[in-house]
């Protein structure tokens, strides 16, 4: 039976703010990317949702970004490796200090918004986080970007690498998502996103937004909890998953 991770992007409340609806997402899920308060989120809801993550049995995993909580860390930064390798080592140090303090276990590390981006990108950058993953935890899973070079880079250190794709993003012929401010960039009906996920998951293909057929290798899948039917893509998927005999499993722990 394959097996296929369903991750999203969550803690991302801060102070008085509130994004996405982590408690009603968590249950159908196998893993989550918590902020580490750089882009968004707090010490408190960090807590919060380490222990609703806990309460289902969902996987632990850091989601460090650039400092950018004005942006929401979707805006590219220049930085100098070594003050990149700090920042992003004092996220993860803090989202595995707080998750070991509770009496769980952080498993994984996917960078978030533009950083994300800007590692698929750039290998320089790749090499930094990966690095910087490695220097922490060498157990700790890297997750980034399906049919990327980074990939390699990661097997090179021996950093177990999950492949990851997107259920509401569009893809560019070079597998690269859309940016942001392109009109089609997010996929916004559940059933859309239905059928390329299981495009991916089951055919190993995605079409680009141009309408090329892409082959494309899945580990995992992202939702992003912070868009208007997180719940409800969160259900459609993983039912439309479990309909094709797929067994859902955080990936870290095979």
């Amino acid at each position: 039976m394959k097996k296929i991770d369903l991750n999203c992007d969550l803690g991302e409340s801060y102070g008085r703010f509130k994004i996405g609806n982590d408690e009603g997402i968590m249950p159908y899920i196998t893993s989550c990317n918590i902020a580490c308060g750089f882009h968004s989120g707090d010490p408190l809801t960090i807590v919060k949702t380490i222990n609703l993550a806990a309460k289902y049995g969902v996987q632990i995993g850091a989601h460090p970004s650039y400092p950018d909580l004005q942006g929401f860390g979707r805006r590219p930064m220049n930085m100098s490796n070594e003050e990149l390798e700090a920042c992003v080592k004092y996220q993860i140090a803090a989202l595995k200090s707080l998750s070991e303090s509770l009496g769980q276990r952080l498993k994984h590390v996917k960078p978030h918004g533009a950083l994300y981006n800007a590692a698929a990108k750039d290998l320089s950058i790749a090499r930094v986080l990966i690095s910087a993953v490695k220097d922490l935890d060498a157990g700790l899973v890297f997750v980034g970007p399906a049919m990327n070079e980074m990939s390699a880079f990661a097997a090179s250190l021996d950093v177990k690498y999950a492949s990851e794709v997107f259920a509401d993003r569009r893809y560019n012929d070079d597998l690269t998502l859309v940016n942001r401010s392109h009109a089609e960039a997010m996929i916004i009906n559940p059933d859309d996103a239905k059928k390329q996920v299981l495009d991916m998951c089951v055919r190993n293909e995605v079409t680009t937004l141009s309408g090329q057929q892409k082959k494309i290798v899945a580990d995992t899948i992202c939702l992003h909890g912070d868009q208007p039917d997180a719940v409800l893509f969160t259900t459609t998927l993983r039912q439309a998953l479990l309909d094709q005999g797929l067994e859902l499993k955080a990936y870290a722990n095979d």
